[in-house]
């Protein structure tokens, strides 16, 4: 959440326009694809060995990311960073989708999410009152591996997941990297990174860009965007936090349009306004779809496979096939900005509403070839 707080900050500092500045932010997405080859590691190390170097790796890219004395140090401890946060996060959809009953599955999933959304309020009602130390934005990464050396801490007494003891029972041993590719779930696989990458595409710097589209374009000041996106990320949270439950009780499917929807309508709305009360609404519903459609496909991309390729499988859809459209999207988002449709110019703004065209793809993809997974044994969902 930190880099689109400063990014305006960082433009200034390291002298990037807007193109540099998205080709910087399309770099450090490679972290999340280079994060498949740790994350597919926790099915032969084990879940928690993987977690535990995750949380120290992270800590540490994020601490010297604030001693950065050039845009390209900056840029190459960041991706470092993302590698290490975004195999933390699919090994804890794993834990979630392994260590809880089936009937809970989706509300643990939507609240780790939540908690993540929770995260994103402090940050950003923490920014100005930083941004304004004679440390600016390099605050801002200090102050934020403070509660990743807690987590170091409170991590010590967690527990290896009861499912891949047992299956290590049975065999130690984990599939080539390529066997995935030519198995009986390869299909299925495929089709899961399309919808990462659809959705990825059109969500994924909704928020990063809306700051420094409103202060580019609106005149905003970094008060302004600050109370802004708190109040958007507060009113949002009740709704992140039901968004897994929801997932239970009307199933991924009905939850899916549900979030999906409002999250497209939400992006659109946030860059196509200038109204301030519009732009309240339409950022509060853009966190909620951006959040909420992480848990619908969290869910799908664990429970659609079995529990010895499960961290594997996920790391191919999420990680490979997922972050091409989370790679490209910032320069090819800049490159649509520059363009002339019709007749009409287009700029940031639109370039985005366009975007979330992409995520109502996935959507109608969802709906028409994926089962329904609500209430079911991952056992039984690996099958459907």
């Amino acid at each position: 959440m930190v880099l689109s707080q400063v990014l305006p900050q960082l433009r200034t500092e390291f002298d990037m326009d807007f193109e540099q500045a998205s080709i910087m932010i399309s770099i450090i997405n490679i972290g999340t694809m280079i994060a498949f080859f740790l994350i597919r590691k926790a099915d032969a190390w084990g879940r928690k060995r993987v977690l535990n170097i995750t949380i120290a790796g992270y800590t540490i890219c994020t601490a010297l990311s604030a001693l950065s004395q050039n845009a390209v140090q900056f840029t190459l401890l960041q991706l470092c960073a993302r590698f290490f946060l975004i195999s933390e996060w699919g090994v804890a959809m794993v834990y979630a989708a392994e260590e809880f009953p089936k009937e809970k599955r989706g509300l643990v999933i939507g609240l780790i999410q939540g908690f993540s959304s929770f995260g994103s309020i402090v940050c950003a009602g923490l920014t100005p009152l930083f941004l304004s130390t004679s440390f600016g934005w390099r605050s801002l990464y200090a102050i934020g591996i403070i509660p990743l050396i807690l987590v170091a801490f409170a991590r010590k007494n967690i527990q290896e997941t009861q499912r891949f003891q047992n299956h290590q029972d049975e065999s130690n041993t984990q599939i080539s990297i390529w066997k995935l590719l030519r198995g009986p779930y390869r299909n299925r696989l495929l089709l899961l990174g399309l919808l990462w990458s659809l959705t990825y595409f059109g969500f994924s710097n909704a928020v990063t860009f809306w700051k420094d589209f409103v202060v580019e374009h609106h005149r905003w000041t970094d008060a302004q965007v600050g109370t802004t996106l708190t109040i958007a990320a507060v009113a949002s949270m009740p709704l992140i936090f039901a968004s897994g439950s929801l997932l239970d009780k009307l199933g991924r499917k009905i939850g899916a349009v549900i979030i999906y929807l409002f999250g497209c309508a939400g992006v659109a709305g946030s860059f196509l306004s200038s109204d301030p009360m519009i732009l309240q609404i339409s950022l509060t519903l853009a966190i909620f779809g951006i959040s909420g459609v992480l848990p619908v496909l969290n869910a799908y991309g664990t429970e659609l496979f079995p529990t010895e390729i499960r961290s594997e499988a996920y790391a191919w859809a999420n990680n490979i096939f997922g972050r091409i459209g989370y790679i490209i999207a910032p320069i090819s988002i800049a490159f649509i900005a520059q363009l002339q449709i019709f007749g009409f110019s287009m700029h940031t703004g639109s370039a985005m509403a366009v975007s979330t065209l992409l995520p109502l793809i996935a959507l109608c993809i969802i709906l028409f070839t994926l089962p329904e997974t609500k209430g079911k044994n991952l056992e039984e969902t690996a099958l459907l």
